[in-house]
């Protein structure tokens, strides 16, 4: 989910109105190769989490789940999606402007094309740094400036795109295992589809 106009919800909540699930209902392909490096079990946050797909996903494999999304239709859709894999998520509106990071709560935060604005990103990035307990990780993909050439997805205005530059400031309380920056096919409904330019990010907070 793209964010943060003050219509953000609207904006969202148009977009999910759809009967289909507009980014597919299969996990995000980062986050497949990546979920084995999370902590069995944890209490893991979803940022921007959408129709559901990565959080149900996730609750499949044990984890507890809190979804967050600025759209109700789509946290919505991520209850039903739940409902028909026979597993349970948590879910919460709220524009991330607003959303409260708990101290030490999160055992794992998962940020999947999750594009926001500059001053919003540093923040909420910061944020979700002092949220992870000792040992959490937080695993993120987003596209970036490089994906305005293939137009395959994602925001057309570049100040939403990201940089591993960029991560690595905003996440710099934590050890990178992974930080780089590739093409690759990214397969995920009828809105993120073909040949993409992203950042992909694993942050380990310091035990």
């Amino acid at each position: 989910m793209a964010e943060q106009p003050p219509d953000a919800a609207t904006q969202w909540d148009a977009r999910f109105s759809h009967p289909a699930y507009v980014y597919g209902t299969q996990p995000n392909d980062f986050l497949v190769e990546m979920a084995s490096r999370l902590p069995p079990g944890g209490r893991v946050l979803s940022l921007g989490e959408g129709e559901g797909r990565n959080a149900v996903y996730l609750a499949s494999l044990g984890h507890a789940v809190t979804a967050v999304d600025a759209s109700s239709v789509g946290l919505q859709k991520a209850k039903q999606l739940a409902v028909e894999r026979g597993v349970n998520i948590e879910t919460r509106v709220s524009d991330l402007a607003h959303f409260t990071f708990a101290p030490e709560a999160w055992d794992a935060a998962i940020v999947i094309f999750c594009h926001l604005p500059p001053a919003l990103r540093r923040r909420v990035h910061g944020a979700l740094v002092k949220s992870l307990r000792p040992g959490g990780l937080v695993l993120l993909e987003a596209y970036t400036p490089a994906q305005l050439g293939f137009r395959t997805g994602g925001p057309p205005v570049e100040e939403l795109l990201y940089t591993a530059e960029a991560l690595r400031e905003d996440f710099a309380g934590l050890e990178l295992p992974v930080l780089r920056e590739l093409t690759r096919e990214v397969r995920e409904g009828t809105l993120h589809t073909g040949r993409a330019a992203v950042v992909q990010l694993v942050g380990r907070k310091a035990t």
